[in-house]
C-alpha cells in the first residue's frame, strides 16, 4: 500500500470570498427564511414570501446598483464596468476619397 499525504492547509485557504459571493448566498435565505419562520409565528405564506422577496430584491439593488462590481483599475481610471472599451457617441462617417458612395436612407 502506497504512502498518504494529508496537505497541512485546507484548500479553501486561498479562495477569495467577497461582498457579492455574500449576496449570493443571502438571496435564498432571505426568500426561505421568512418562509420557514411564517410557520412559527404564524404568519401567512403569502405574507411571509412577499417579504422575503421585497428584501432579496433590495439586496440585488444594493449589489448591483450601490455596490456594483467595478475593478479597483477600472474605478481607478474612472471608467465604469469591468469593461475598458472607450465607446464613442459620434455618428460613424465613412472616410471616401473617390465622392462615389451610397447616401444614407432613412427607409425603416
Amino acid at each position: 500500500m502506497g504512502k498518504c499525504y494529508m496537505p497541512l492547509m485546507h484548500t479553501t485557504e486561498c479562495t477569495m470570498t467577497g461582498y457579492h459571493d455574500y449576496v449570493l448566498c443571502l438571496i435564498p435565505t432571505l426568500v426561505l427564511g421568512p418562509i420557514a419562520l411564517s410557520s412559527v409565528v404564524g404568519l401567512p405564506v403569502r405574507v411571509a414570501v412577499a417579504v422575503g422577496g421585497a428584501a432579496a430584491a433590495l439586496l440585488v439593488g444594493h449589489a448591483m446598483f450601490v455596490r456594483g462590481p467595478v475593478t479597483r483599475v477600472a474605478a481607478e481610471s474612472g471608467v465604469v464596468g469591468e469593461s475598458s472599451a472607450v465607446v464613442n457617441d459620434a455618428p460613424a462617417t465613412v472616410n471616401d476619397s473617390s465622392g462615389g458612395g451610397v447616401a444614407p436612407s432613412d427607409a425603416d
